[in-house]
């Protein structure tokens, strides 16, 4: 018969218990450390701990999703509608700019080998160059449209092209040489943008401009660059008959803005889409990069509106022809024009026209100017650009200038003929 000690019991029950919460310990341990692996497991495996595996398969699916995403970004910016102040002004006036194509005739004759002149006579016409223009004015059934004088010149035939190819007989209404400007008409039936002058007074140094024109001709019609105002009011030279002396001094504004043959007579435009200058040159030496230049719009208005309306710019008249002293050998200067030793400055009167104003204000040959209206003269570009820029048809000049050493003063009144 066995029995059990009241003391081995006790331990052994208290043996026994001991055991099953080690069980229970272990168990909750397990869990715990199962569900500690699971949830550290990503991040584990996105800091390279992990097997080389999961890793890859992890990336993978991550580069998947990049690209995906990429995808879609390229598809969003394809089919992005990108609108700016640049589209913005290119829109408003860029259907106003039209190409010009100056037509002129090629003839020959034949006298059949005969050498007696009687011959049949073959006269063709063909492309000699071409520009730009902007439609300026749509008035019921006709547009008129300003570009550069060079554009038409010499042209037996004109011919516009508007933006969707349409190409239209032009009228050439009037041209002058010396600002470089010329107004043609067209047929307006198909006309459907007319661009509009802003005010080229308001221009500031470094604000953004747009020129648009055809350089190079149709391949590259409507072509559209931008840049800034590089400057105001420059002065360039022109030799208006070719014969070496400057005659005039053309006002215009410098733009790095990409002009090009065939830009000429093109649009230069402001961020509000107003025209603001007419392209007409560049100057293109080999060491020089980015100036090109338009006349502004303020001095080409009226020039445009005597065009269009009178065939012709509408300027005071003296009836003189000119030289300025300081192209006269000193020889000349003292012995002909009888000056005083500290003159070297003003304009010489080669010629004096019969009843013109010059004469019936007593002026006569060898005279010579030194100023009018109390502005100095030093030479005939000072008159002229006095004359055309700050007088009006009708109005008094006064003159002052010297005959036989003496300084003297006359008043004329000014008329409108023709140029001096």
């Amino acid at each position: 018969m066995g029995y059990y000690d009241d003391h081995s019991q006790g331990r052994y029950r208290e043996q026994k218990g001991n055991r099953g919460g080690i069980f229970i310990a272990s168990l909750v341990g397990a869990i715990l450390g199962a569900i500690i692996v699971i949830v550290a497991l990503p991040a584990l495996s996105n800091r390279g701990v992990l097997p080389y595996k999961i890793e890859t398969n992890q990336n993978t699916a991550t580069n998947t999703t990049d690209n995906t995403n990429q995808q879609n970004v390229i598809h969003q910016q394809v089919s992005y509608d990108v609108k700016t102040d640049t589209t913005d002004a290119v829109d408003k006036t860029a259907a106003a700019v039209v190409g010009i194509n100056n037509i002129q005739s090629t003839g020959f004759w034949s006298d059949n080998g005969n050498g007696n002149g009687n011959g049949n006579g073959d006269n063709s016409e063909e492309a000699a160059g071409t520009g730009s223009g902007v439609i300026y004015k749509k008035d019921n059934n006709r547009a008129f449209v300003v570009t550069n004088h060079h554009v038409v010149e010499g042209a037996t035939k004109l011919e516009v092209s508007l933006t969707d190819g349409t190409k239209i007989p032009a009228k050439l209404l009037g041209s002058d040489i010396w600002t470089d400007l010329a107004v043609l008409e067209i047929d307006a039936s198909k006309v459907k943008k007319v661009a509009v002058f802003g005010d080229s007074d308001s221009l500031k140094m470094g604000e953004p401009v747009i020129a648009i024109g055809n350089p190079l001709g149709a391949t590259f019609s409507g072509s559209v660059t931008q840049g800034i105002i590089s400057g105001l009011k420059r002065t360039i030279p022109v030799d208006i008959d070719q014969n070496g002396v400057v005659d005039w001094q053309s006002e215009v504004l410098q733009t790095d803005a990409a002009i090009n043959p065939g830009n000429s007579g093109g649009a230069l435009i402001n961020m509000a889409g107003q025209v603001i200058g007419i392209n007409s040159m560049k100057i293109s030496q080999e060491a020089v990069e980015g100036i090109g230049l338009s006349i502004p719009i303020n001095s080409a208005k009226p020039i445009i509106d005597d065009l269009e309306h009178f065939g012709s710019v509408k300027r005071p008249y003296m009836g003189v022809d000119l030289k300025s002293v300081s192209e006269i050998p000193a020889y000349y200067q003292a012995e002909a024009l009888k000056l005083p030793s500290d003159v070297n400055y003003g304009v010489a009167l080669r010629q004096v026209v019969p009843n013109s104003p010059a004469a019936q204000a007593g002026l006569q040959e060898l005279d010579v100017i030194v100023e009018m209206d109390g502005q100095k003269i030093n030479d005939v570009i000072d008159l002229r650009k006095h004359l055309y820029q700050k007088k009006k048809i009708g109005e008094k000049l006064k003159v002052k200038y010297y005959r036989d050493s003496k300084l003297k003063e006359t008043t004329l009144t000014l008329s409108g003929e023709r140029l001096q």
